[in-house]
Order: structure tokens, then C-alpha cells, then sequence
């Protein structure tokens, strides 16, 4: 090459304006999230959108559907998210209960190493945050399954405990009251939960229950992910029932029997038996197809995380099958067989 041409080359490249770095987001993405205070220790879950520096965010809490959250923003290299907002205190009127006020929900998070870290603020009370990016669980379904297989016996309570779900502390004291009646495992009043004492990874569920009136339960999916259990309904929800909370977004619609709970589902419930319902699900990674009354109402999607009342939010591991009885009390459940990938 001639000296005049590479300097001209040179000159160029030095007029030319740099290309522009790798700007991602790096709290971009969904995240398994744990709540620590002391002895206290719960799951959640994040999931944080960015179209062009627009963030949208929505957590799951502790308890009940994920939400949008009510704010979220860039702080230099933090996060901040308004989780929820101060709620003003209400008196009681038109049949609702009085309601305290309720200081806003913040999470400060900063990202580092791939991972989450911070502070959840509310009033007075500071909590520590945890996060890891949630693995994507994206694999082929088996070839073949094994034959169904019983997990419980409908004699008594071998391959089950109960669990304290009272409080983030799983050692605390608790009275269980699920028992075993008529070769039903029954919950006779409010108190734990139960799981299976074996865990799961991949499987196919078979689950049939019994729900009184005004009652309500859930099975959980690897301890994680929740299919709403409920009787049959008394009479059409009535169009304001779906309303907005003082403070909150409008109810989630996945709220009902066929649903993951608060993430996928039909909007109108299924058609209910008259007294057992049954319910069969095949969870692969976090594809799930959920089968109610022979109705399938999620047909292979993807869950994007943890629900309310989750064990845990290590969701590349394996997990038990678990009931909720921290309700009323009454539900029976039998039949429960599950199969797993044939080896």
C-alpha cells in the first residue's frame, strides 16, 4: 500500500465517531428473587422490560397475582421500583371493611455479576433482596413416560408432611390438620399446607378433588407454580366484581379453576362436575398444559415464573407436588398418580 493512501486512511478513521457500546439493560429480563429479614425468608419474582429506555416491570409478591408494578426507573446504575404505592386508609362502607393506610413498596436493586441485590423498603420495615436471572427450562418433552404411579396411598399419610406456610420461618411451631378419611386426603380446618416429601422434575399430574362452598385451595406444580382450586360456582361473576383496588391494577383475570394462577388461563371458567373434579397436568421445564375436567385450558405455554405461595424461587430445580389448607378447611383430594420420564 502507498504511504499517502494509508494516511489517508488513518485520517479517516480518526474522524470517524466511535461505534456506540453494548447499552443492555442489564436488569433487563425476569429473575428469581429472594425476600430475607432476620429469621424471615420468602420467594418472589421480577420481571423488568426495556423498549428503547421505556421500562415496564411486574413482581410477584409473597402472596396473591403478579401485578405491574407502579413505578419503575433508572437511578444512575440502580433500580428503583415502586412496588406498590401508599395506600390511604379507608373507612368502612358499602359492606367492605375498614382498610389501614399503607406506606408505598419500594425495591432499590442494583445488577452485578448477573445477579440482583438490594433493599425492599416499606415504612419502617427494610428487607433484604436477593436475585438470579431465571433459567429458561427450554427442553424437549420425553419420549415416553412411565406408568402413573400413586403418591398417596389412601391409607395415611406416607410420602406427605406438612409444611408451616403461617410465617417465613419453616421451623416455627403449627398444628397440622390434614388427615386421611374414607381414602381421602382431607384438610379439616385452616392451618399448613402439605407436600410430597419426594421432588419432582419433569411429570405428568393426575389430581382429583373435592371443594366445599367458600372454599378455597391450589396445587402446586414443583411447590412453585399454582393451579387454582375452587368450587363449582354459585352464580355468574357479576361484571363489577372486576374492578380497580383502591391502590392496585385491576384483578387478574387467571384467577379461576384451569388457570396458573395469575399467569395463564382461560378468562371464563370450564365446566365444573357436579361434585369430583379432576385435573391433569404435563410440566416440562416451565411449559405446562393443564387439563380440567377433560377441558384443556392451557395448552403447552410457558409459565414466566413463580406464583404466590411458592416454596422457593430455585426454579431449575426439582420440587414437590403441594396442596394448600390455609383456607377454611374441608377439601379432599384422591386419585393423585403422577408419571415421570421413562429412562
Amino acid at each position: 500500500m502507498k504511504p499517502f493512501c494509508f494516511a489517508l486512511i488513518v485520517a479517516a478513521a480518526a474522524l470517524t465517531p466511535a461505534l456506540p457500546q453494548n447499552t443492555k439493560n442489564p436488569f433487563a429480563g425476569r429473575w428469581d428473587m429472594t425476600v430475607t429479614r432476620g429469621d424471615l425468608r420468602f420467594p418472589s419474582w421480577l420481571e423488568v422490560t426495556d423498549q428503547g429506555g421505556r421500562l415496564q416491570a411486574r413482581v410477584q409478591q409473597r402472596t396473591g397475582n403478579v401485578n405491574p408494578v407502579s413505578a419503575v426507573k433508572m437511578d444512575g446504575s440502580r433500580l428503583i421500583v415502586t412496588v406498590s404505592a401508599a395506600t390511604p386508609a379507608r373507612p368502612a362502607e358499602d359492606g367492605r371493611p375498614a382498610m389501614q393506610a399503607r406506606p408505598e413498596h419500594v425495591w432499590d436493586l442494583s445488577a452485578a455479576g448477573g445477579k440482583l441485590s438490594g433493599t425492599q423498603k416499606q415504612g419502617n420495615s427494610v428487607f433484604q433482596l436477593s436475585g438470579v436471572r431465571a433459567p429458561e427450562l427450554r427442553r424437549a418433552a420425553p419420549k415416553a413416560w412411565t406408568a402413573p404411579e400413586p403418591l398417596f396411598n389412601g391409607k395415611d399419610l406416607t410420602g406427605w408432611e406438612p409444611i408451616n406456610n403461617t410465617s417465613g420461618n419453616q421451623t416455627a411451631p403449627f398444628t397440622s390438620y390434614w388427615t386421611v378419611k374414607n381414602g381421602e386426603l382431607t384438610n379439616e380446618g385452616k392451618g399448613p399446607n402439605i407436600r410430597t416429601k419426594r421432588t419432582f422434575d419433569d411429570f405428568k399430574l393426575h389430581v382429583e378433588y373435592l371443594c366445599p362452598p367458600e372454599e378455597n385451595s391450589g396445587v402446586y406444580l414443583r411447590g412453585r407454580y399454582e393451579a387454582q382450586v375452587a368450587p363449582p360456582p354459585a352464580a355468574p361473576r357479576p361484571a363489577a366484581a372486576v374492578r380497580m383496588r383502591p391502590g392496585g391494577p385491576p384483578r387478574n383475570p387467571y384467577g379461576g379453576v384451569g388457570c396458573i394462577y395469575g399467569m395463564l388461563g382461560p378468562k371464563t371458567p370450564p365446566p365444573f362436575r357436579p361434585d369430583w373434579q379432576t385435573y391433569d397436568f404435563t410440566l416440562v421445564g416451565r411449559w405446562v398444559t393443564v387439563v380440567f375436567n377433560g377441558v384443556t385450558t392451557v395448552d403447552n405455554q410457558e409459565i414466566p415464573g413463580i406464583t404466590g405461595g411458592a416454596l422457593d424461587s430455585n426454579e431449575g430445580e426439582p420440587g414437590p407436588i403441594y396442596f394448600q389448607g390455609d383456607h377454611h378447611g374441608g377439601i379432599r383430594y384422591r386419585n393423585i398418580t403422577i408419571s415421570v420420564p421413562r429412562r
